[in-house]
């Protein structure tokens, strides 16, 4: 297990993953595409990563968490003047059940532009305080739509909320044929954000 995490942070320290959180991990994320477990820092198409994956982890019954999957490399790693973008965000879960939690942004799997290389997309489990449900009030319910997605922080969010970071897991990935499909469905979409009051 030591070995396993001393691995998970050198993959953090390589891709600069403290350029979006400053916490050291306690765990790896288990995180599945398509019935497959994702290894930390692999490279993954958009076709591969379109629909939700399942996502694993230790839990006792009356604790609660939420789930944060975002791209800080928005529209690339070396200009990421929108980023980070807000990609999932799955709060007040329990235990380690996703289903019962409450989608605060829809998955909307990876859609880097062409010819902006590799994005690393981040996921970060962390624990709510006092396992408590958060009525995250002033916050939005997006749905599959890409308003209110950019310029998010997830460091910032977690801070707000005084959540604990517990977990993490990131791939990474460019532009393939799907990634207009993905843009077409999001200028389809009709529906609106709706803020928490």
């Amino acid at each position: 297990m030591l070995r396993r995490m001393e691995t998970v942070i050198k993959a953090l320290a390589e891709n600069k993953i403290s350029d979006v959180i400053s916490f050291t991990p306690k765990k790896l994320l288990t995180v599945k595409y398509n019935g497959k477990d994702l290894n930390i820092n692999d490279t993954l198409t958009p076709t591969v990563v379109q629909n939700k994956p399942e996502v694993h982890w230790e839990a006792k019954n009356d604790e609660l968490y939420t789930l944060i999957f975002d791209d800080p490399d928005a529209p690339t790693r070396s200009d990421p003047k929108f980023g980070q973008w807000k990609h999932w965000l799955v709060t007040n879960i329990k235990g380690n059940d996703i289903s019962t939690g409450q989608e605060l942004a829809k998955y909307i799997g990876s859609g880097p532009p062409p010819n902006t290389g590799l994005h690393r997309y981040i996921f970060i489990l962390c624990k709510q305080p006092g396992n408590q449900n958060i009525k995250f009030n002033g916050e939005h319910i997006l749905p599959i739509t890409g308003d209110l997605r950019n310029n998010w922080n997830a460091e910032t969010f977690i801070k707000k909320w005084n959540l604990e970071p517990e977990a993490i897991n990131f791939f990474q990935a460019e532009y393939d044929d799907y990634v207009p499909q993905l843009y077409a469905k999001l200028g389809e979409s009709k529906e609106k954000p709706v803020e928490i009051n």
